[in-house]
C-alpha cells in the first residue's frame, strides 16, 4: 500500500505522488492521470478510458466486417 498525501498549491490541492509509483505507472511531471469511479473508490491510470471504448468499438467493427476487409485487400 502506498501513501499519498494531499498539501495545498495555491488556492488549490494538490496530491504527492511517491517516485516509485510515477516510475509503475510510467508517467513523469506534466502527464495526465485519469480517475475512474470504481465501486471500490477511485482508480488511477495513465490510459484515457474514452480511448479504451474506441478501440473496442473498432476491434468490434474490424471483427463484424472481417469478410469485407479480406475481399478489399486482395
Amino acid at each position: 500500500m502506498t501513501t499519498i498525501k494531499l498539501t495545498t498549491m495555491g488556492s488549490s490541492t494538490g496530491a504527492v505522488i511517491p517516485e516509485e509509483m510515477l516510475a509503475r505507472l510510467k508517467v513523469e511531471k506534466g502527464d495526465a492521470l485519469y480517475a475512474v469511479e470504481m465501486p471500490e473508490g477511485y482508480l488511477l491510470t495513465p490510459y484515457d478510458p474514452a480511448i479504451d471504448e474506441q478501440r473496442k468499438a473498432g476491434q468490434r467493427f474490424m471483427k463484424d466486417y472481417r469478410n469485407t476487409f479480406k475481399a478489399l485487400a486482395k
